[in-house]
């Protein structure tokens, strides 16, 4: 005979780790924050039609300090990216970001110096979505799978010992320009290379030749 027989009728037994993280899930403030035409998309999400007040989200707030999700929507040049990092500073611990679109988690069709070739070079990003630029239900479906991410944290010194795990596996998050890129982070004989050309303070020439033997610029 379970616990749930003896409480009265009405009463819903939970942990507080789940009750967190489902108030957390429920009312995501994102950032004002857009960069290029996968913005029109987020407004469009955001509008009547589809609606983003169903799942808590009905106020996209003008200040980072009242945000705890940033939605990158569009392309980042390497102009922006200062900014985009200082606004991520600002925002409400904790926060999450959302890659929007293929130029903000790759670079997209912009391979050149002028634009960052993933904006998980200048903060850590929780969920990626594709398409250019994605529809509105793309946009959701992503949205509906970070509560999911948010719901399996743990709390306390579950959660540090956690991160630590993830830290110890993959290295630390990129959070700063210059950090180690995500096509580097992952494999063990280009990680070498990367800290290697580190030492050596030639870390932006790796990348263009990494650039040039993809052939890319052809």
């Amino acid at each position: 005979m379970g616990i749930e027989e003896k409480v009265p009728t009405g009463v819903l037994l939970t942990s507080v780790e789940k009750l967190v993280n489902w108030s957390r899930k429920s009312s995501f403030w994102p950032a004002t924050f857009g960069l290029a035409c996968c913005a029109i998309e987020m407004m469009a999400t955001g509008a009547a039609r589809y609606d983003l007040a169903r799942f808590g989200m009905e106020v996209f707030r003008a200040s980072p300090r009242q945000a705890d999700l940033m939605i990158v929507a569009g392309r980042v040049s390497q102009k922006m990216a200062p900014v985009l990092r200082q606004i991520y500073d600002q925002m409400v611990e904790p926060n999450w970001v959302l890659s929007m679109g293929v130029c903000a988690s790759s670079g997209g069709m912009f391979n050149n110096y002028a634009i960052v070739q993933g904006v998980d070079h200048i903060v850590p990003v929780d969920m990626y979505l594709p398409g250019c630029p994605p529809r509105p239900e793309m946009l959701i479906d992503a949205i509906l799978k970070l509560h999911e991410k948010v719901m399996a944290e743990p709390l306390g010194p579950r959660g540090a010992k956690l991160h630590a795990q993830r830290e110890a596996r993959h290295g630390k998050p990129v959070v700063a320009p210059g950090a180690m890129p995500s096509s580097y982070r992952f494999d063990k004989a280009k990680r070498e290379q990367w800290k290697q050309a580190v030492a050596e303070g030639r870390e932006e020439q790796l990348r263009i030749l990494d650039w040039m033997e993809r052939g890319d610029h052809q």
